[in-house]
């Protein structure tokens, strides 16, 4: 088959790979019929992940028919249409019977690994380095879903690809930080990233019923399309980030804050800033802090920060003397994707929302290598990728 693979930092290529075949009665193969390129891959292509081999699949947002099931797989049959969500979970350990799917305990087969850089390791995740197991992502023709029985998402047929394809990755990230913001009627929530997860991060805010909603970038296309979402945008190529929030909190600062931008953070006038750059040069510092700096000290007492934005390794310059003595609460992790989907999936088919929005470019899957240089220069207004396999 055909699949996305990386080979090294701003290399990825449409290679020739093995089909993938059923190694577990809980397996399922999945004909690819859309996948996406995601924000958090870049970082994989910008190799600030560890943990990546040449030749490995990427992609962590698919979706597609169901061709074989192993003998386990009892809930789906061929011909059934899933949204694969990018966390792998059993459904069985304790965490998962919690709902925290994303820190599932037995699906990482690399856990062992990923134990001794985190401390305690999580979920297996699609085409997201051998951290996470080192399973094949869904940049391709067909894939293996592990665990299949739980790790999937049932769409109907009177939806479109576009309209749901979000689910498993981008849609509930924006909704889980979010809901873990506790937006309450009264609030100002600030988002610093209008990519994709910032743009859903905007609609899930007006959903849950902020009194406004605030987005920083610099990307005019991304600043318009989050205007039409119904937030206040703010250019921190143009304005003052700090000045232009004070005024729109009357000089108490904004209630909830959420990084939607992670490890790359691509300011480049402020001290912190040249600070992190020159630090990663020389291998001292592997990610770019300045969101969460500028977080913290915007954020008013008794907040609450909330963090999608994909972190990969160390920070430094972190002002945790802001962040105790304000009382602030931070809130972070990977998605728990099928805590929200029952609900999320309903309110798509209702047409409280279309995912759709957010696609600006969708082309073959063998225009991929070239969609990723477009997707990290920004070009063309780029917010969303789909390929087509």
């Amino acid at each position: 088959m055909k699949a996305l693979c990386w080979h090294g930092k701003n290399d990825v290529r449409y290679d020739t790979v093995p089909d993938p075949e059923i190694e577990h009665p809980r397996d399922a193969i999945v004909n690819v019929s859309s996948c996406a390129i995601c924000g958090s891959d870049l970082h994989l292509y910008d190799h600030f992940i560890p943990g990546m081999e040449s030749g490995d699949v990427l992609g962590h947002e698919f979706m597609g028919e169901v061709m074989e099931v192993g003998s386990e797989t009892k809930n789906l049959k061929v011909g059934d249409r899933v949204v694969v969500p990018f966390t792998i979970f059993c459904g069985e350990c304790e965490q998962c019977r919690r709902g925290n799917y994303s820190v599932c305990e037995r699906s990482n087969r690399n856990k062992s690994l990923a134990d001794k850089v985190f401390g305690h390791g999580g979920a297996g995740l699609f085409g997201y380095s051998h951290l996470t197991g080192g399973y094949a992502g869904g940049q391709a023709e067909y894939v293996r879903v592990p665990f299949a029985d739980t790790t999937h998402i049932k769409v109907p047929d009177t939806l479109t690809d576009e309209q749901v394809l979000f689910l498993g990755d981008i849609f509930p990230t924006g909704w889980q930080a979010a809901v873990q913001c506790d937006i309450q009627p009264t609030d100002t929530v600030v988002i610093w990233g209008a990519g994709p997860v910032g743009q859903f991060c905007i609609r899930s805010a007006v959903l849950l019923g902020a009194r406004q909603v605030v987005v920083i970038d610099n990307v005019p296309e991304r600043l318009s399309m989050a205007e039409a979402g119904g937030a206040i945008t703010i250019n921190f190529d143009h304005e003052s980030v700090l000045g232009r929030l004070q005024d729109l909190t009357n000089g108490k600062g904004p209630e909830k804050c959420i990084d939607a931008v992670g490890l790359e953070a691509h300011v480049t006038r402020t001290p912190d800033s040249v600070y992190d750059r020159v630090k990663q040069a020389m291998m001292m510092e592997s990610d770019r802090a300045h969101v969460l700096r500028e977080m913290i000290y915007v954020c008013r007492p008794a907040g609450v920060l909330s963090i999608p934005g994909v972190y990969g390794g160390l920070v430094d310059k972190i002002p945790m003397g802001a962040l105790m003595n304000k009382g602030l609460t931070v809130r972070t992790g990977q998605t728990h994707v099928n805590r929200w989907t029952d609900d999320l999936l309903r309110r798509i088919d209702e047409g409280q929302i279309d995912p759709s929005f957010v696609i600006t470019h969708s082309v073959g899957l063998d225009q991929g290598p070239e969609m990723y240089k477009t997707f990290r220069e920004k070009q063309d207004g780029c917010v969303k990728v789909i390929l087509k396999p």
